[in-house]
């Protein structure tokens, strides 16, 4: 039940099989935050070296390594991309941001890890940027 948007389209969770979406939270709201991110994902795109998602990669195929150790390698990297970030945009932004697309460089370098990256993904996104993203969200809405 934890979905990763990055097209625009609604976030929800789903409940009996059915979809089950937050009366607080304006389609159109999520749109143009969803429409905001996927544009600067486009730019994070260009920027992050394929030496970057490949030490990922190997983190992801280690099965030696905790779950915990897999999602500090992807917070580690997130972090040391995000400090080469211009200035002028909000770090949490930034760091969701190339959380979404080196999520989806690592799938399509290494399509077998999707569910293991997303699943690591999301759990980051849960445990370091969750208030902002309420923040965010609840600023649209205002």
């Amino acid at each position: 039940d934890a979905e990763l948007q990055t097209d625009g389209n609604r976030s929800g969770h789903m409940q009996n099989g059915e979809p089950v979406f937050d009366p607080q939270v304006h389609d159109e709201v999520v749109r143009i935050i969803a429409a905001q991110l996927a544009e600067i994902g486009d730019q994070f795109d260009r920027e992050i070296k394929a030496r970057v998602v490949n030490d990922l990669v190997q983190h992801f195929l280690n099965e030696n390594l905790s779950r915990e150790e897999i999602t500090r390698h992807m917070s580690e990297a997130v972090e040391g991309l995000a400090r080469a970030i211009p200035s002028d945009m909000e770090q949490e932004k930034a760091m969701l941001v190339l959380a979404m697309v080196l999520t989806k460089k690592i799938a399509n370098t290494m399509p077998s890890l999707l569910h293991h990256v997303f699943s690591t993904t999301v759990n980051y996104i849960s445990q370091q940027l969750h208030n902002y993203i309420a923040r965010m969200v609840s600023a649209g809405n205002g």
